[in-house]
């Protein structure tokens, strides 16, 4: 019993530090050092020699605004925003909001239940090459950095899929283990051109 309690408080500690440490990764992402990284894609210009696109996509769906009368957060609203930093170059992006009310399509699935669906977006140019890449969810203290290299001439795509919490326990053996954004994004996984990237932190 001793072993389990000390166990459960170890990783209890381990969180907690994780958690602390991406409130101050967030924090200096958050700050803009340069202003040369990328720029916003022009619509159909040929991309120029030296140069690559990046096409950054999310999707992902929280609790409606007032479900938790005792929460701060912004979910639901504008204001839960998606921030991106290139080789230091920064930049917040509001998503497009929509009420979503969706049947589970498969088994336990996560997004299944009435919220808000939020998709982002951003398009990008930049110097074909090797870039480091941190997309963060401040509301959450979430952040995932990756390094990446562009081939000259090439557009890519980043799709950044979220990574709900785990739902409590039930009755029923099929709803074991499951997640439910419901119970808030924790992470993010990302694919570059739909190849899965390793999480640089």
């Amino acid at each position: 019993m001793q072993k389990a309690i000390f166990l459960a408080l170890l990783l209890i500690a381990a969180m907690l530090s994780a958690c602390a440490q991406n409130v101050e990764l967030i924090k200096s992402a958050s700050v803009t050092t340069r202003n040369d990284v990328f720029q916003e894609l022009p619509e159909k210009v040929a991309i120029p020699p030296g140069y690559a696109d990046l096409y950054i996509f999310a999707s992902l769906k929280t609790h409606r605004p007032g479900v938790y009368p005792t929460e701060k957060k912004s979910h639901g609203t504008a204001e839960y925003m998606l921030l991106i930093n290139i080789d230091g170059q920064a930049t917040r992006i509001r998503g497009k909001l929509k009420e979503e009310e969706s049947e589970p399509r498969f088994l336990r699935d996560p997004e299944a239940g009435e919220g808000i669906r939020y998709n982002f977006r951003k398009d990008v140019r930049l110097r074909a090459g090797p870039h480091r890449i941190a997309v963060a969810i401040p509301e959450d203290d979430i952040i995932i950095v990756n390094e990446v290299t562009l081939p000259e001439g090439s557009s890519n795509i980043l799709l950044m899929e979220p990574v709900y919490g785990t739902t409590a326990m039930r009755r029923r053996p099929a709803f074991y283990g499951g997640t439910s954004f419901t119970q808030g994004v924790k992470g993010f996984k990302a694919y570059l051109n739909g190849r899965p990237l390793q999480d640089d932190l």
